[in-house]
This record gives structure tokens, sequence and C-alpha cells, in this order.
């Protein structure tokens, strides 16, 4: 079952007064619409004059860790991120120091999803360079492939039984 990437969003004066007081929102609507949302959860405080918040909770990020001082705008564009990427969003975003560069890997270096790496190094190598038909037995794409990620000339992600997706490293 997957979750939709959601926020737990706290009234921070309720919360230093002893109470529990936040809602749910869905990271994915627009920014304007999760702001709107804070703005009455925040009308709703029950300690007068609330403004300020803070991300107290998440789910449906795919591993990835939403720090309390993310942020409505970063925890907004790591939802969007995810539910364009679904299949390997998370798993690029752990990969990656930060979302542009994992952004960059899934739009520039994103090579296709093969059911091995050697699949991958086969069709390249078959794509690139005339294969003699007495030759072609003699290749050993398994090597080939382990050298490629050795190397560092690619890294994989894999996200199911003979479903690896393969990126180029910069």
């Amino acid at each position: 079952m997957t979750t939709e990437p959601r926020i737990y969003v706290a009234d921070l004066a309720a919360y230093n007064a002893g109470f529990l007081h936040g809602v749910w929102i869905d990271a994915t609507l627009d920014i304007e619409e999760i702001n709107e949302q804070i703005g009455h959860m925040l009308a709703a405080s029950p300690v007068e004059d609330a403004e300020e918040y803070a991300i107290h909770d998440y789910e449906g990020f795919d591993g990835y860790k939403v720090s309390e001082y993310e942020g409505i705008q970063s925890a907004h564009d790591v939802a969007e991120f995810l539910a364009e990427y679904p299949v390997f969003g998370g798993e690029l975003l752990n990969h990656f120091s930060t979302l542009d560069e994992a952004r960059t890997a899934a739009d520039e270096d994103y090579c296709g999803c093969y059911e091995s790496l050697a699949d991958y190094a086969e069709e390249l190598t078959e794509q690139s360079t005339p294969i003699p038909e007495n030759l072609r037995y003699y290749i050993d794409y398994e090597s080939m492939a382990r050298d490629m990620e050795l190397n560092g000339d690619v890294f994989t992600i894999e996200t199911g039984y003979r479903e690896v997706h393969i990126f180029w490293n910069r």
C-alpha cells in the first residue's frame, strides 16, 4: 500500500502550552493550499494568537527523512519529486545529498529499467559496436556490468525482482 506524501504540521503555541493541535496535509498540494490549511489550523488553535508551526511528523516519503526544520516549500518539492518518480524517487533522494542532484539524475542520467545491469551492458555494447556473429557468445556482459559499477560509471536502484533502474554517474 503506497501512502501519498503527507506532513503533520503542529501548532507550536499549543504544543508549548501542553496541547496537541495540528493537521495532516497532503504535501503534493499547491503551496497556497498548504498554507491555507496551516492558517485554518492556527486559527482554530486552543491558544490565542497562535502563529508559529513546525512539521512534527510525516508519512509516504519513501524513506526520505523530513526534518522538523525542513520547511513547507522543501517538503512540498520533495513530495512533488516522489509523485513524479514514484518507483525510484525515494531511493534516488537517499543516494544524493540534494533534491537538485536527484532531479538531475532522474532527468538526465537515467538509462532505463532492465532485468539486470548485464542486460544494459549488452544493449549498450550492441548499439554502439558492431559485433561479429562468431564472437557474440564470447562476450561476458556480467563482467562488463560489474566493471561499470565498480569503476563508478553507473549506479543502480533495484526496485523489485528483475527490476533494476540504471543511472550514469556524473
